[in-house]
């Protein structure tokens, strides 16, 4: 079957073992000096590893594998180690969107009496997760704008409200999501917007990705179903260039909205590459 696995540069790649804590489902090892992706049936195509990659040898793609077995990586890999390992990979399950794959774990889990770790773990100290997750997606919420240290006091203020702001990053349970208006913006609209700050972001919780670009489309609408039935989203409103390949991105949105247990309104914006809105309309 096509599906998502995570491909390493043997060139790139120095051995240094950094994303072997990324990967609580144990289908990487260093073997021979080099990281290796050691079952397909272990590798959930979620890319946590990738962040943790210094030389960038790792990337997700899409190519003939196996299917991944999150029961057989819960009884060989994740339950024999324990709870911290067994509550880092279902935070990975969720954070990254995983639903089907969340759903499955739990029911495991009720079937053979095992208590879930996240019920009752309480937090770290200095706040870090067990397991080691990727810094650039450790939620942070933004209060009233910071003093600025650079840019003197006429700069206009930024409407960012959260980190981490890529789709596949964000955790749809964060609080910035729960009840928010979603804008969900192709990554070019921020660049070519005079008034993307001042006129479509203030006030709503923001998701950035690239439909031509960037890989794991079918990881997309897992995550926005999550953050329609998970987080409780409120609207959507998708903020597309004129492109034809920014279509993909209101694709992703549709088909999460068809399998989502929830309905929300959706608001399609289109902007032409030179900044001006185009159109824009609720089309659900």
């Amino acid at each position: 079957m096509q599906r998502q696995v995570i491909q390493i540069d043997e060139q790139l790649c120095t051995g240094c073992a950094q994303c072997i804590p990324g990967c609580p489902e144990g289908a990487l090892r260093v073997i021979d000096g080099k990281a290796r992706l050691v079952s397909d049936l272990f590798c959930d195509g979620l890319g946590a590893c990738v962040g943790h990659c210094p030389t960038g040898a790792m990337r997700v793609e899409t190519r003939e594998a196996g299917p991944y077995d999150e029961r057989r990586v819960l009884a060989e890999s994740i339950v024999p180690k324990g709870p911290n390992v067994l509550a880092a990979h279902l935070r990975h399950l969720k954070d990254h969107g995983a639903v089907e794959y969340l759903r499955e774990a739990l029911l495991y889990m009720q079937e053979h009496g095992i208590e879930n770790p996240l019920h009752s773990a309480a937090p770290s100290a200095g706040g870090h997760h067990e397991g080691g997750g990727c810094p650039g997606s450790r939620p942070m919420a933004f209060g009233a704008a910071a003093p600025r240290a650079h840019g003197g006091s006429d700069a206009p203020e930024s409407a960012l409200r959260q980190w981490p702001v890529q789709l596949h990053l964000v955790s749809p349970e964060a609080p910035c999501y729960r009840g928010s208006d979603l804008l969900l913006a192709a990554d070019c609209t921020a660049f070519a917007m005079g008034d993307f700050h001042t006129r479509h972001l203030p006030g709503k919780s923001l998701a950035i990705a690239c439909p031509k670009l960037d890989s794991g489309m079918d990881v997309y609408v897992q995550k926005l179903i999550a953050m329609i039935d998970m987080g409780g989203i409120n609207t959507i409103t998708v903020l597309l260039m004129e492109v034809p390949c920014c279509g993909g991105l209101m694709g992703a949105v549709q088909e999460a909205c068809r399998r989502a247990s929830r309905w929300v309104r959706v608001k399609k914006v289109v902007v032409s590459v030179q900044g001006e809105v185009l159109g824009e309309e609720w089309v659900g």
